[in-house]
């Protein structure tokens, strides 16, 4: 069928919590108010203590964006040995691989599983899985403020 994406059969995917998407390389793992009020609970931690202590703002012209912090070798702020909030971890690391970057093309794909053990192996997800992650990380927004005096 003309117009279906390139996943319209299913891809395949299973985690082997090999730790390459959460180390050694800068990024953000934004954050929605669930998954801060999840991860909060979990460490026991009130809310606003565990944004300034696990926190950052990151963004460019009018807006900022809640991350999680890294430590100085770029590993997430939650690994050690593996990730020590897997059970709860944000929304964004749970629907990894299946984003709209990493889906926009055949081509995303490919370059996103040379980096990723995981990625063309393990369980098959049917299209609509799939469609429900990209669904669910349109609706919980991730958390941002307007930054007053930015430039476009």
């Amino acid at each position: 069928m003309l117009n279906q994406p390139f996943y319209a059969g299913g891809l395949r995917f299973s985690c082997t919590r090999c730790s390459a998407c959460c180390r050694h390389e800068s990024g953000f793992v934004f954050l929605s108010e669930k998954d801060v009020s999840v991860l909060a609970a979990h460490l026991q931690m009130k809310y606003p203590d565990f944004v300034g202590r696990y926190c950052r703002w990151v963004g460019a012209g009018w807006e900022e964006r809640l991350s999680l912090k890294e430590k100085s070798n770029f590993d997430c702020i939650f690994w050690d040995q593996a990730c020590t909030v897997y059970q709860c971890r944000p929304l964004q690391c749970r629907t990894f691989p299946f984003w709209q970057s990493t889906l926009s093309s055949r081509g995303a794909w490919a370059a996103a599983a040379r980096d990723c053990p995981g990625i063309n192996a393990g369980a098959a997800h049917e299209r609509e899985e799939i469609e429900d992650c990209l669904a669910r990380r349109r609706g919980e927004r991730v958390i941002a403020r307007t930054i007053a005096g930015g430039v476009s």
